[in-house]
């Protein structure tokens, strides 16, 4: 995907979990959270949700032609979404698996000094706080858009519609940043907005060219 151009940019939304930081281990650990929250819902061994689980993603991605989040399985599978996310914020412990990483905090300061920073994600606002703080990069963002706002996860029109209005730019002055083109940057670029899809930090490190 093509570093996008400096000129134009007023404002920076950035996904969180797999974007600020890259732990796969964690991001294990809330699939298994999910397994364990749906086999209560369903009465199921979590050796049967975990398949299930997998066949509904395939299932809705076929469907859709897009890949499918987590809120998505599980809601289709019948658990509650305000539900899910009380038990993560239960069973979650990020303190066990982040560190901060000195160049991705170095980078952000430069980037919040030209630039409004935000944080868009599908996590609530209980875990994306202590997120952000373990990350040391609690007090870089001018506003944070979580999950618990609505209850409508990301990708969602109207939701990104109520974002751009809240940050007060047009589309094209706004640059989104993620590591799920179809779940973090195909509806802004529908929206005319630029794009950057950033899978680790090295990935990530690459923003430094939007400050020289």
């Amino acid at each position: 995907m093509r570093f996008p151009a400096a000129h134009g940019i007023r404002a920076i939304v950035f996904d969180l979990d797999g974007t600020l930081y890259v732990c796969d281990e964690f991001a294990a650990l809330i699939q298994e959270a999910a397994v364990d929250y749906l086999a209560g819902v369903r009465g199921e061994s979590r050796d049967d949700v975990r398949s299930l689980m997998a066949a509904t993603r395939v299932r809705l991605a076929e469907e859709s032609g897009t890949v499918q989040t987590l809120s998505a399985v599980c809601a289709a599978l019948g658990g509650s979404i305000p539900a899910l996310h009380a038990w993560f914020e239960q069973q979650l412990h990020p303190e066990s698996y982040l560190v901060r990483n000195e160049r991705v905090i170095d980078l952000l300061q430069r980037l919040s000094k030209r630039f409004p920073l935000y944080v868009y994600t599908n996590n609530n606002l209980g875990l994306t706080t202590r997120i952000l703080e373990l990350l040391g990069l609690a007090d870089l963002f001018s506003a944070i858009f979580t999950i618990d706002d609505d209850w409508r996860a990301k990708p969602d029109e109207e939701r990104l519609g109520q974002i751009l209005a809240r940050i007060g730019r047009a589309p094209a002055e706004v640059l989104f940043v993620g590591d799920r083109y179809d779940v973090d940057l195909r509806l802004p670029e529908q929206t005319g907005c630029p794009i950057f899809l950033s899978r680790s930090v090295d990935q990530l490190l690459r923003l430094a060219g939007l400050i020289g």
